[in-house]
């Protein structure tokens, strides 16, 4: 759409210059107000001639192209991530309880621990306190003004408070800092994971996951900062190392282990996502080609 702002009448304009089909013009200015052009641009991005190329991109689309197929993979996206969300939230709680009762019981005396640098690295000990805590003070996190207020000589609130406010992200950091493989170790196997560099990849998987559904980012085309690792997840690559398909076979396996029931009920509207939009063949081959769901799960 260039640096300039256009009306809504300009942007139709616009997309059929380009070559997109635009059955009902009234429909379309409808979602364009609603959803927004910028953000719709994502989702006719495999409909353009220049696909997947992101440099020199000429916006032209392929013949045929058609605005209600873009609109129906923002909505495929849409459904995903609201499933996806309460999911990635029962694996982030197990993870971060498992973290604060296991580490915190083999440390007793240290209810900080996540700030000794007896139990974590030292860059994490030292750092933790500006780069973290002092966020959770600003705040005004009730539990943590409340714990200063009637312990006003304490630097930090004890792990199982402190760590409840910290973002899966911060946790997962905190995490690979503890020095003691074998209590890591132990927290993974809770999680049906023998190797601990799996089981790492795994959790950054599921951090990726999680940051692109709470920011209401793009799914379809999901890649993982780093490629899935092999594993009880993915017994083979089968190609889905570095696409949706990988990332769901993560996701789906860890929350086995947290709960069959919400493993099930989630397998279940997967498959029936997938099985509902792939009736749409333009969809149904972007699904196959750039998410890699040809293969049901």
């Amino acid at each position: 759409m260039g640096q300039k702002a256009i009306s809504i009448d300009e942007q139709i304009q616009l997309l059929r210059s380009r070559g997109m089909v635009i059955n009902n013009e009234e429909k379309a200015k409808e979602v364009l107000f609603d959803v927004g052009y910028f953000r719709l641009g994502f989702y006719w991005f495999p409909f353009e001639l220049t696909y997947p190329q992101k440099d020199n991109r000429n916006h032209q689309f392929k013949q045929g192209s058609n605005f209600d197929d873009a609109v129906k993979l923002y909505y495929f996206d849409f459904e995903l991530r609201n499933y996806l969300l309460k999911a990635l939230s029962r694996i982030e709680i197990a993870f971060r309880t498992k973290v604060i009762y296991l580490v915190s019981n083999q440390n007793p005396d240290k209810p900080t621990w996540f700030a000794d640098p007896s139990v974590v690295q030292s860059k994490q000990a030292k750092e933790f306190k500006t780069i973290v805590y002092d966020k959770l003070v600003a705040k005004n996190i009730s539990v943590i003004a409340m714990h200063h207020r009637h312990h006003i000589n304490d630097v930090f609130a004890p792990a199982w408070k402190t760590m409840e406010f910290m973002t899966i992200g911060e946790v997962l950091h905190l995490f690979k800092s503890i020095k003691d493989d074998t209590i890591k170790s132990q927290v993974a196997a809770e999680f049906n994971i023998k190797q601990l560099v799996t089981f790492n990849n795994y959790m950054e998987v599921i951090k990726n996951v999680r940051n692109v559904c709470a920011h209401s980012n793009v799914l379809y085309d999901f890649t993982p900062e780093r490629s899935i690792r092999k594993g009880p997840a993915m017994f083979k690559g089968i190609g889905a190392n570095q696409n949706l398909n990988g990332a769901l076979h993560v996701v789906l396996y860890m929350l086995k282990q947290v709960s069959v029931n919400r493993f099930n009920e989630l397998k279940e509207d997967i498959e029936k996502l997938i099985n509902d939009y792939s009736k749409y063949p333009k969809i149904a081959e972007i699904l196959r080609d750039v998410s890699g769901l040809k293969i049901i799960l």
